[in-house]
């Protein structure tokens, strides 16, 4: 048996035909929809990338314990375990953020892998000499703006691209490997994350009179933009969408050519999605998780069972997706993943959860039962900064931040905490989040005035008009108790979100 998966970052549900998109130009996905089956109800858990890719290995909630980092010591690594029992993985990727601080410990769980540069900020190619720029609507700040644009340059055909790159060598693998049994391949590239950068080919399907500045790299921020210039990033972005799309086609012909389909599971997936100006905000980590952001694109093809060309409603997460794999090469599944098997969810829609928490470290706490979403603010003083009281800590052996150590300051809050039964008897280090919460990417961005909100997506999909249900709040604060006591979250996690009442309390359904 063979399992590939193909994983991009920042793929929004609503931008993609099969989800009911009618104007971003995706045919191959919807391929893949025909060939596979489609999750309606898959969402997020841990945001943003590495958080969701701890998730991917471990198939348990990060957000809880600790922000962005790499993986632990005591860890179950998924792809780690498929190495060890005789399955030969392999990662290829453009995705820069596994060859820094706080990622570099996920690639090398792989019995092998390849690095594409070039993305985003990617610390690539060296030049003294300040790139020449052009005006632009935003603008990041630092070395991730200067790299982007210093990498820019030696990118000006298909073949330079890192998301060209990146599938040639997942075919590659593929079909030097194709005669070969028991092996997985993570096929996983950063597009279409943000800066929104493809070439005029792509861009030309999305033709709009604009004549404003630069811009295809949207901040994490309020929009400030005129309807224009959103209107301009949008096509950006469905520029890039279509690229992708063009990709994913490459897999699907390889599929079709060797019928692998006999014996090879496929995965498309992503980490999460993006607001597009949606609720008045750009980006994915400092608004509230909207569905925009948290409710997931899903493919799955399962050999075992053939199904395809059909919808799925069961409610399932990032995390389903370690034991799914260690399920389809026949192997155990480590008592501390939380996730879920999804053969029977593929098979027959067989329900595997009644809800299921997404968020950010040190922001709300959300709970889906896959009709209402409940966003848990913390307790903060709303006139000033959110995060103030709320005495959030990091439980971690592997202090490290996106790009580097966690520093001397944060470290002297450090004390040893006792085991929990997920660090396999091993204390961690309890480290103050304080620190971490009030350094940001883009240095003084505003930050969320987050609301505890309830809304029912089947009447309210646009999550546009919150409403008021004591019945179905209290439901979902139990459920929600429950599935924290269930994934161990430390006690500091139910003062903030003013929920000590609660504890103890049976969750009658």
């Amino acid at each position: 048996m063979k399992a590939i998966m193909v994983m991009f970052d920042t793929l929004n549900r609503r931008m993609l035909s099969p989800y009911g998109c009618d104007w971003v130009r995706t045919p191959n996905f919807e391929r893949l929809a025909e060939k596979s089956v489609k999750f309606n109800n898959s969402y997020a858990g841990s945001l943003p990338c590495m958080p969701a890719r701890r998730e991917l290995h471990t198939g348990r909630l990060n957000f809880l314990h600790r922000s962005w980092g790499p993986l632990e010591p005591f860890d179950d690594s998924m792809p780690e375990i498929l190495k060890k029992n005789g399955i030969y993985t392999h990662i290829v990727s453009d995705h820069y953020h596994y060859w820094e601080d706080g990622g570099a410990n996920y690639h090398t769980r792989y019995n092998s892998w390849e690095i594409i540069r070039g993305q985003e900020g990617d610390a690539w190619k060296g030049q003294v000499k300040e790139p020449e720029i052009p005006e632009c609507v935003s603008r990041k700040p630092g070395e991730l703006w200067r790299n982007d644009w210093t990498n820019r340059q030696y990118l000006k055909s298909e073949v330079d691209m890192p998301q060209y790159k990146t599938f040639a060598s997942g075919i590659e693998f593929i079909r030097r490997n194709l005669t070969e049994d028991n092996w997985f391949l993570q096929l996983e590239t950063f597009d279409p994350h943000e800066p929104y950068f493809s070439l005029e080919h792509y861009k030309s399907l999305y033709p709009h009179d604009y004549q404003g500045a630069h811009f295809d790299w949207p901040p994490y921020m309020p929009v400030k933009q005129t309807p224009e210039e959103v209107e301009h990033v949008r096509y950006e972005y469905a520029a890039l969408m279509t690229m992708c799309d063009h990709y994913l086609g490459q897999i699907l012909n390889l599929m079709d050519e060797f019928d692998m389909w006999k014996d090879t599971m496929l995965i498309v997936n992503t980490d999460h999605g993006y607001l597009l100006a949606e609720h008045d905000w750009w980006g994915k980590c400092t608004a509230p998780f909207y569905d925009e952001v948290a409710h997931t694109p899903l493919f799955i093809w399962d050999p075992r069972c053939g199904c395809k060309g059909g919808e799925r409603n069961a409610l399932v997460q990032t995390i389903d997706l370690a034991p799914t794999l260690l399920d389809f090469f026949d192997l155990s599944i480590p008592v501390h993943m939380q996730g879920k098997v999804l053969k029977e969810v593929i098979a027959q829609d067989q329900p595997v959860r009644e809800a299921g928490l997404f968020g950010i470290f040190g922001g709300q706490v959300n709970i889906t039962d896959g009709r209402y979403v409940y966003m848990r603010a913390p307790n903060s003083d709303f006139d000033g900064d959110p995060y103030v009281g709320q005495n959030l800590f990091n439980y971690t052996l592997m202090p490290a931040h996106i790009r580097g150590p966690f520093s001397l300051n944060e470290l002297k809050t450090a004390v040893m905490e006792k085991p929990f039964c997920f660090t396999k008897e091993t204390p961690v280090m309890k480290i103050s989040g304080e620190i971490v919460l009030s350094r940001t990417p883009e240095g003084d961005k505003p930050q969320a005035r987050y609301k505890t909100e309830l809304f029912d997506l089947e009447e309210d999909p646009q999550q546009l008009h919150p409403i008021q249900n004591q019945a179905v709040e209290m439901r979902l604060i139990r459920q929600m108790v429950e599935l924290m006591q269930e994934n161990e979250a430390p006690a500091e996690q139910y003062k903030r979100l003013g929920l000590e009442e609660y504890l103890g309390i049976s969750c009658a359904y």
